[in-house]
């Protein structure tokens, strides 16, 4: 009789079954539905259970992160599964990705420039009574680009160096400085997200105030949100360093870490240079 987990004479990844999609789709829909009723006070079974209900489907998502990824990862390192066809597969599945995120920045771009440059437009009454014909609005204190700003940008483009060197140490099978190359990255991470906390925490303006502080939390803060994600993601590949996992032949895990980050560092210089220099030009410059 024919071994019926016999791994199959062919490059393809037959995955096999696995609950995680139909319990993730679960949680989601649990932080959707809690979310919704957080947000508008909702009750159920004449109780708010909204932030509950939410929390739940949160755990839920995060068990099943942990496990699915686990899965991944036994299937690359202990099963074999990931040949090299397979792993083109996967790179395009992450060049795709990265894709609609740079399409999701373009949208908070739009939503910047739009208001920035029709700051006078005639049809956008109330933008215009905002602006007094002016951006930034007459009356804004922003931020000084050289001041936080600059330095965040210092701390991203010197961990995107970290990152690449440690990628060439793996190449080379120089595990010690994989490691001294990642701890570095994932310091500078933290830190860059500690510096945007401080400058959040003496904002000038909120995010409800006016349509500039809507635009630059909504953009800023949605790249320091991809931030804690990437330094998520680049410790966990530490972690699995330590482990023993990787090798200069396969390495798929830490080398779309290393592409999400740089993704990171090119969408933030294009945040500096637009909202924090071009669009705080000419604004009243807010008391360090």
């Amino acid at each position: 009789m024919a071994d019926g987990h016999a791994k199959p004479n062919h490059d393809y990844h037959l995955v096999d079954p696995s609950p995680w999609p139909l319990i993730g789709s679960i949680g989601a829909f649990a932080m959707a539905v809690g979310a919704i009723m957080w947000m508008k006070g909702l009750a159920l079974f004449g109780m708010k259970m909204g932030s509950l209900l939410f929390g739940i489907g949160f755990i839920i998502v995060l068990y099943v992160m942990f496990m699915w990824w686990r899965d991944v990862i036994n299937e690359a390192e202990h099963k074999g599964d990931h040949t090299r066809v397979v792993q083109i597969s996967h790179r395009y599945g992450m060049i795709l990705f990265i894709a609609s995120e740079v399409m999701f920045f373009v949208a908070w771009f739009w939503a910047f420039f739009d208001a920035s440059l029709f700051y006078n437009e005639a049809i956008q009454t109330s933008r215009v009574e905002f602006t007094k014909g002016h951006w930034p609005p007459t009356g804004t204190k922003v931020f000084d680009p050289w001041h936080l700003p600059l330095l965040n940008t210092l701390i991203l483009l010197t961990s995107g160096t970290t990152v690449t060197y440690a990628h060439h140490a793996l190449l080379h099978n120089d595990r010690n400085g994989v490691k001294l190359g990642l701890i570095a990255t994932v310091i500078l991470g933290a830190l860059f997200t500690a510096v945007q906390a401080y400058e959040y925490a003496h904002a000038p303006f909120g995010f409800k105030e006016s349509i500039y502080g809507a635009t630059f939390f909504m953009a800023t803060g949605f790249h320091g949100f991809h931030v804690l994600i990437g330094t998520i993601f680049l410790l966990v590949c530490l972690i699995r360093v330590y482990q023993g996992h990787f090798t200069p032949k396969q390495h798929l895990g830490f080398e779309f870490a290393a592409w999400y980050w740089h993704f990171v560092d090119v969408v933030w210089l294009f945040l500096f240079v637009s909202i924090y220099i071009w669009g705080n030009w000419g604004g009243q410059v807010a008391a360090h």
